[in-house]
């Protein structure tokens, strides 16, 4: 037995399969650069050799003169940037070719984003998406939530159906699937899982259906007829289903009953039935829904589903496997007996995936508790319900991982700052309300973005938290930066901050921020009102920095940008590290939040250890 130095407690450490993983090709990428050129960019793999170094060619001429090795980027000087021209990348291992990449076609133009066309029904708009290889070809496509008439769970009124499409990144549109009218649109209600979860090397796409839902080849879930909508637009009976749709086609592979149901006795309960369950009888508390992929085996991955979060709490574990979903296992923190009470009412409007205590599986951070791979609880810090949760080597001077979350509520631990496998509170800031208005702190960020200072700062917005924290809960700054999102985009290992159309840099010396790029000049516009998120933002090709989606103000294009800046650093792709990958599997999930990688990835840093991962091909 392998032992691991955890401050001064020797945890054992298990030996753990292999995660499989998808297959990924190298992502060249060209885009046209400011000061001239084009800026090709690539993936570093985690399969790569050691001394892996890299020739660049446009056609059939090499333009570098030597391997490039030490980045995976290179400017094109002498060319025209508006011409239509193709790169291929090669890997060179002691001094041999080995390995060609796909060829990238940079079309005529130099436009400093790449533009896929839309085809989204009359009256929707492109809001929340995903990414994964529907084919098998290392390349990812995008899967897009289209919303028409919406409503919060909070909001009466009748909505349209939730439908989502699948494009190629040259905008081929793959299908469409419809919901239906009994599945209510809003951001609580749909949540949808893009991965490959029976490891055949291409993914599929999970959601909870319902009567009337009709894949992309037009068969129907359940029975058309039915409508369970009430006079207030709510959905408050019916059966609810679970499916897995194919992700090159958008069939509907697999359905089953939805885990939990809103009763567990009756298919049209009154409201009395389902205020004693849940807490209020209109749908409000009980259609709180978010989901996850986890790796509970430590092996193949598994997918979560959830409802509930102020109240009563309900996880349930799936796998699909041969075509057929299998129960795992369910977590209700109102289980007969009462020795899950203390698990009621601690998720947020998000949740994170990772390995807490590296034993290979994964746990899920669900707000103020945790829940173990083997779906009992871990355990629960007791402060209560917030919308922000931030999960990643926050402190590199301690060991392990920490967790930055915030309460929605007026206390002592309107932030709180814990170690994230014993749930320990390291720190914590008391909120203040002022006047009536309010529900307590309504966001917070946790990025590096000040070298000065080991690890992550942190900030909240409003509810009397005032200025920025470094790793230690020590005020380092009155002023703060925006605080919705990260995204690393310059040259630098610090996170850069990601807010609505725009990216800015944190200039800690004199505490203000610099923008770096406002998509806004080239049409685009940001989703969900105040939450003021892209379509996504994740490492979709290119070196190991993050590219941003937005969709354009008339919804007829989503935009992708991708950075031009030289960098002198060199990283795998962030995609293949395992708790980044499914962070960008739940982002879409209730309120958007930035990925974080499992490792600290910030000023100081050392390089990342490898994965213990298996690559999956079709």
């Amino acid at each position: 037995m392998k032992y691991l130095l955890w401050g001064l407690l020797l945890l054992p450490v298990t030996a753990t399969a292999q995660r499989n993983m998808e297959y990924l090709n190298r992502g060249v990428v060209a885009i046209a650069a400011p000061e001239g050129g084009n800026f090709i960019s690539w993936r570093s793999l985690v399969t790569d050799p050691e001394n892996a170094a890299f020739n660049v060619y446009r056609g059939n001429v090499k333009i570098n003169n030597q391997p490039v090795k030490a980045v995976t980027w290179l400017l094109d000087k002498a060319v025209d940037t508006a011409a239509t021209l193709s790169y291929q990348v090669k890997m060179v291992v002691n001094g041999k070719e080995k390995e060609s990449s796909e060829v990238f076609t940079k079309k005529t133009g130099n436009k400093p984003f790449l533009s896929i066309p839309l085809q989204l029904p009359e009256g929707y708009t492109a809001n929340d998406g995903s990414v994964g290889d529907v084919d098998g070809d290392g390349a990812y496509e995008i899967i897009l939530h289209a919303t028409g008439k919406a409503h919060d769970n909070s909001h009466a009124g009748l909505t349209d159906p939730p439908v989502f499409q699948a494009y190629k990144m040259d905008g081929t549109l793959l299908w469409t699937i419809n919901l239906g009218k009994n599945i209510r649109e809003g951001a609580h209600y749909t949540q949808f899982l893009v991965y490959d979860l029976d490891g055949d090397g291409r993914v599929e796409i999970v959601m909870k259906t319902a009567d009337g839902s009709i894949d992309a080849l037009g068969n129907v879930i359940g029975d058309s007829t039915k409508d369970y909508r009430n006079a207030n637009g709510y959905i408050l009976a019916g059966p609810e289903y679970l499916t897995v749709f194919d992700g090159k086609t958008g069939k509907a592979m697999a359905t089953t009953n939805y885990i939990p149901a809103r009763h567990p006795s009756s298919l049209t309960p009154t409201t009395e039935e389902l205020k004693a369950i849940w807490g209020d009888g209109y749908g409000n508390r009980m259609d709180r829904f978010l989901a996850c992929v986890a790796y509970l085996d430590g092996q193949h991955p598994s997918f979560v589903m959830t409802r509930g979060y102020y109240t009563r709490t309900v996880l349930a574990a799936w796998d699909y496997k041969n075509g057929k979903i299998t129960h795992r296992w369910t977590f209700d923190s109102d289980a007969p007996g009462g020795q899950n009470r203390k698990y009621r009412g601690q998720g947020n409007h998000n949740l994170t995936v990772t390995d807490l205590d590296n034993d290979g599986k994964d746990e899920i951070v669900y707000g103020a508790m945790v829940i173990d791979d083997n779906g009992k609880g871990r355990y629960s810090t007791g402060l209560g319900h917030g919308d922000a949760l931030h999960v990643s080597d926050l402190d590199p001077e301690r060991p392990g991982l920490e967790i930055f979350d915030i309460q929605e509520r007026f206390d002592d631990a309107g932030a709180s700052f814990r170690d994230a496998r014993t749930g320990e509170i390291l720190w914590k800031k008391a909120s203040v309300k002022a006047g009536e208005d309010g529900e307590g702190p309504g966001r917070g960020l946790a990025l590096d973005v000040d070298p000065r200072y080991p690890g992550y700062e942190s900030w909240v917005a409003g509810a009397g938290i005032s200025g920025m924290f470094d790793a230690k809960g020590n005020v380092i700054s009155e002023k703060t930066p925006s605080v919705n999102m990260g995204i690393y985009w310059d040259g630098d290992v610090l996170s850069e901050l990601l807010n609505g159309t725009t990216i800015d840099k944190w200039d800690y010396a004199n505490s203000k921020s610099n923008r770096l790029l406002d998509t806004r000049a080239y049409g685009c516009v940001s989703n969900n009102g105040t939450k003021s998120n892209p379509v996504l933002s994740a490492d979709l090709f290119g070196d190991w920095r993050e590219e941003v989606i937005y969709r354009t103000a008339d919804n007829k294009e989503l935009r992708i940008f991708t950075t031009t800046i030289p960098t002198d650093v060199k990283l795998y792709t962030l995609m293949q590290d395992p708790q980044y990958r499914l962070s960008i599997v739940w982002q879409n999930v209730g309120y958007n939040q930035p990925p974080h990688t499992g490792y600290f990835l910030g000023q100081g840093m050392k390089a990342p250890a490898k994965p213990n991962i298996k690559i999956i091909k079709p």
